[in-house]
């Protein structure tokens, strides 16, 4: 295939669309629901879209859990664990990605969307109590392990609502709150995008010169959003996430269907 070039306009419109997503995935998980759609509305590849989202996805998750960290917003041990999960299950589902064709990843982000959109519309609210200060037993080690991998697998393969589910799955399962639930899913979130990258840097999937600035704006986005999710302003980009999803997931539907 030849050097995947796109316009100035469209690159600004992908700066500013990973930006928001950096905003959103940061705050309510679910940011990949708005950069899938806007690297293939912007004419990348589907395998290339994977690859150059999950570089600056990488990236940006990066800063937000290091915001989360300085402020006590996650378990470290349970986060950890998580991680280590996650990056086994993201390796396992990237993999998987990379074999599938074209047409069989489209056609799965187009069944994915509107489920993941509609849970992240209706999830289950966490708890007002908080299990950060409980003893890390070996059954709550398996449950960390748990959701590591099989949130990581899910992104490996698909990716749009990581944060979110894993988010929904820290809250129900282990019993965090929303806050340290966040925290908790942005140290998962991050190690699988880096296991996820890993074999897309080795297929050679990655735009850099699309990945680089979007990373930058992924990286701001993150940094805004980790401060509003801190603040408990996760209810509030919520709604905008979905207006933005609908709009990209009809224009991704159009050109599918054409």
């Amino acid at each position: 295939m030849g050097e995947i070039t796109v316009s100035g306009p469209m690159l600004l419109f992908l700066i500013c669309m990973t930006g928001f997503a950096g905003i959103v995935d940061s705050a309510a998980g679910g940011g990949g629901l708005i950069s899938l759609p806007a690297y293939l509305f912007a004419g990348l590849p589907v395998h290339y879209t994977y690859g150059t989202n999950k570089f600056s996805a990488a990236c940006g998750t990066t800063f937000a859990t290091g915001k989360f960290l300085r402020s006590g917003a996650l378990d470290v041990k349970v986060g950890l664990l998580a991680a280590a999960g996650s990056f086994v299950g993201s390796a396992a589902g990237s993999h998987i990605a990379v074999w599938l064709s074209d047409g069989a990843l489209r056609l799965m982000m187009l069944c994915i969307l509107p489920v993941a959109a509609v849970i992240i519309l209706t999830q289950w609210k966490a708890p007002d109590r908080d299990c950060g200060d409980c003893a890390l037993t070996r059954l709550r080690a398996v449950q960390a392990l748990a959701i590591g991998v099989g949130i990581g697998c899910y992104d490996g393969l698909f990716g749009p609502g990581t944060g979110t589910f894993a988010i929904i799955a820290f809250s129900t399962i282990m019993g965090f709150d929303m806050r340290r639930a966040s925290g908790n899913a942005k140290v998962l979130n991050m190690a699988s995008n880096y296991a996820s990258l890993v074999t897309y840097l080795a297929s050679g999937l990655v735009v850099f010169h699309i990945a680089i600035p979007c990373a930058i704006s992924g990286i701001v986005g993150n940094l805004i959003g980790s401060r509003l999710a801190l603040k408990g302003g996760a209810k509030v980009i919520r709604p905008m996430m979905m207006v933005v999803l609908v709009l990209l997931l009809g224009r991704l539907t159009m050109e599918a269907v054409g």
